[in-house]
């Protein structure tokens, strides 16, 4: 091998190591928690096995992976362009096929009530913080819970806007206020842009204004996924101290957290699937000592010839 050879080669290795170990980092980052999204909601009935029949349809569908993946729901290159790339009746999937469960047109997705005109404290869980802008939108009279989300169906305007959020105990608070004249099943549809990336996150909460839901509390979010690790990872960008808000908020209290609710139980038969969806994550140490042996090998190999080359050279 020619010397020039010998040397670009230890490189090359440091390059496609680093390239496969950025491959293998999970995009986790969050979901609306309260009121609770429909993702979010259904990992916690249990991913296997959910409680509601929303979610087991779900499920049916598009299978337990978005579940577990209840953090990333996204689009890496959105950069505010929500509209061209997101059609119609597959908003709350973002136009991921493999969260399309999430799209299902029913009237039975489990649903937080709300006080129409009421304030409110939105929280959204951040498994990985970053800078950027919260809108949130309702949906209006034109919507129908039995017919797929589209465009037209939310107001043309986000009720509440929030940039850069406090983060508290490891969700993004989002105070506002619930526009007022609302009744009946209606859904909440949030937009996070970062600013420090074009990448952007998407979330659906269905909520009523007729009692028939479940009380405006936040239940404990899972914080690892079925291996056990976090699916979450840390960034340089952290969020900043204190909020800047489209709405002059109402003084209110942010809602007590409820008991955490129940999550799946991996049995024996589960654990070769769940080891697949979070095969990145438990793959980047594996990369990383693979890598290591290798450049080490290079460069032992590599001291050895200019070592021989020195001899002869001496000679």
């Amino acid at each position: 091998m020619p010397p020039y050879r010998r040397l670009l080669a230890p490189g090359l290795l440091v390059a496609a190591c680093t390239v496969a170990a950025t491959a293998g980092t999970a995009q986790a980052h969050g979901s609306l928690q309260n009121p609770l999204s429909r993702l979010e909601g259904c990992y916690l009935e249990g991913a296997e096995h959910p409680k509601s029949a929303a979610c087991r349809a779900a499920v049916a569908t598009g299978g337990t992976a978005a579940l577990y993946d209840w953090m990333s729901l996204r689009i890496g290159d959105a950069a505010g362009q929500h509209r061209r790339l997101i059609p119609d009746g597959k908003l709350c999937s973002a136009g991921n096929d493999l969260y399309k469960g999430l799209d299902l047109p029913r009237a039975d997705w489990p649903a937080t009530n709300l006080r129409s005109g009421a304030p409110f404290t939105f929280e959204f869980r951040a498994t990985a913080p970053h800078k950027g802008t919260f809108q949130l939108f309702l949906t209006n009279s034109a919507y129908s819970p039995t017919k797929p989300l589209t465009w037209a169906d939310l107001d043309p305007q986000p009720f509440l806007t929030v940039t850069d959020p406090q983060l508290s105990n490891g969700s993004y608070l989002l105070p506002g206020k619930i526009p007022a004249g609302r009744t009946g099943r209606q859904l909440i549809y949030v937009i996070w842009q970062r600013s420090d990336s074009p990448e952007a996150f998407y979330s659906c909460s269905d909520v009523v204004f007729d009692g028939t839901g479940t009380a405006a509390t936040a239940p404990t979010a899972p914080t690892a996924t079925p291996s056990g690790t976090m699916a979450g990872h840390s960034h340089d960008a952290a969020p900043p101290s204190s909020p800047t808000s489209s709405l002059t908020p109402t003084p209110s209290t942010a809602p007590p957290s409820a008991p955490a609710m129940p999550t799946a139980t991996p049995t024996a038969l589960d654990r070769p699937q769940q080891a697949a969806r979070s095969g990145p994550d438990r793959s980047t140490g594996l990369i990383a000592a693979i890598c290591a042996a290798f450049l080490l090998s290079g460069v032992t190999l590599l001291f050895r010839h200019r070592l021989r080359h020195g001899r002869g050279t001496h000679r």
